[in-house]
């Protein structure tokens, strides 16, 4: 189903490659804020020293650390696509749509650089 003999060249691979590693290294420094967040690392708060109980504050607290740690990990499973693609890259298989075998469009990769499929597979699938 692959044509062999179309994919990217080096030059557009390394290209990809730079793009994908530059958005590993944002997502990286999110994924560290968000699981600081949840983890309550930073928390240098007076809740020991409050004399009243706040049901409203512990269960908004509570609802943002459910959200942070969701968004956590969306954003190890985001660090691992990209990271799968650059496992694409180095096999000279990156940019080759999983569905049809044709070469995704450049622009599609440089917006969404861990794509697998092309826009037409993918508008299939949701079909």
């Amino acid at each position: 189903m692959i044509d062999k003999t179309e994919r990217y060249s080096d030059v557009d691979l390394a290209e990809f490659k730079n793009i994908i590693l530059e958005k590993i290294k944002k997502a990286e420094e999110n994924l560290v804020l968000l699981e600081s967040a949840y983890k309550n690392n930073s928390n240098n708060g007076t809740e020991d020293t409050s004399p009243t109980f706040k049901p409203f504050e512990s269960g908004s607290e509570t609802m943002s650390k459910d959200a942070n740690m969701k968004l956590a990990i969306r954003q190890e499973r985001f660090i691992r696509d990209l990271k799968n693609a650059l496992i694409r890259i180095e096999n000279k298989t990156y940019g080759i749509c999983r569905a049809t075998g044709k070469l995704i469009q450049k622009q599609r990769l440089r917006l969404v650089p861990h794509a697998t499929l092309s826009i037409e597979a993918k508008k299939k699938q949701i079909e």
